[in-house]
C-alpha cells in the first residue's frame, strides 16, 4: 500500500483525528521546515508531531545534520507502522506512538506539527501548545498549518455546541498566535491552500495576520 492510499483510507475511516484531507505538498513541506537548520556548532533536536505518513518527515531528515536528532509523535498506528518500517534504520530517530499528551518531552530546537487543532477541543488545544511551547529551547522554533479561509468557514457554517466549540478553540489558536507567533506564510499549491505560523517561546513581532 502506498503512503498516499493510506492517506486516504485513514481520512476515510478517522476523519476527526486524521483532519488533513491530503498528505502536505511539497510546497507545504518546506514552508513547515524552513526553521530545521543543521547548526555547525552543535548537535540540534527536532520533533514532529502528527507526522502522518511522513511527506513532512523526509523534508525534515534531508535537512538533518549528521549528529542531529529527530523524535516522531505518531498517534495513528498504522501511520506509525509505516514510518517505523521507513525509518527504522534511522539512528538519529526516535518513535513515540500514541497522543502526544502522553509522553514525556525532551528539549527542541524545532518543532513541527501537523495535528488538526481545528478538530479538537479548547482544553486540548491548549494543553498541547502549552507543551509544544514549553518543550522550545531558548531561541526555538515552532510551526504549524491550518488550511487557508476554513476558520471563518466553520464559524459561518456550524450552530449550537459546535459552533461554541468552535469559537473556544478559535479563540485559543488566536491567543497563542498573537502571544507567539513571529511570522505568517500563505501557501497555495497544496490541497486546500494553508497558512503556516511560526511560534517562538516569547513573540518576536507582532503577529503578520
Amino acid at each position: 500500500m502506498t503512503d498516499v492510499t493510506l492517506f486516504f483510507r485513514e481520512f476515510a475511516r478517522t476523519r476527526r483525528d486524521t483532519g488533513a484531507i491530503a498528505p502536505s505538498s511539497p510546497q507545504l513541506a518546506r514552508a513547515l521546515t524552513r526553521h530545521v537548520v543543521s547548526s555547525p556548532d552543535r548537535p540540534r533536536a527536532v520533533l514532529e508531531v502528527g507526522p502522518g505518513t511522513g511527506a513532512v518527515t523526509r523534508h525534515i531528515t534531508a535537512a538533518l545534520g549528521r549528529l542531529d536528532t529527530l523524535d516522531l509523535v505518531e498517534a495513528n498506528p498504522r501511520f506509525a507502522a509505516m514510518l517505523a518500517r521507513a525509518y527504522g534504520h534511522e539512528r538519529r530517530l526516535r518513535l513515540l506512538t500514541g497522543l502526544v499528551q502522553e509522553h514525556e518531552l525532551g528539549s527542541y530546537d524545532t518543532i513541527v506539527c501537523g495535528l488538526p487543532f481545528a478538530n479538537f477541543d479548547a482544553g486540548t488545544a491548549q494543553d498541547i501548545f502549552d507543551r509544544l511551547l514549553g518543550a522550545l529551547r531558548p531561541g526555538g522554533t515552532l510551526s504549524f498549518f491550518a488550511y487557508a479561509g476554513v476558520p471563518r468557514l466553520r464559524r459561518a457554517f456550524t450552530t449550537g455546541a459546535a459552533r461554541e466549540r468552535t469559537l473556544a478553540v478559535q479563540a485559543v489558536v488566536g491567543r497563542t498566535l498573537r502571544g507567539h507567533s513571529f511570522a505568517t506564510e500563505t501557501v497555495l499549491g497544496n490541497l486546500p491552500p494553508a497558512r503556516v505560523h511560526h511560534l517562538a517561546p516569547v513573540a518576536r513581532t507582532a503577529y503578520i495576520g
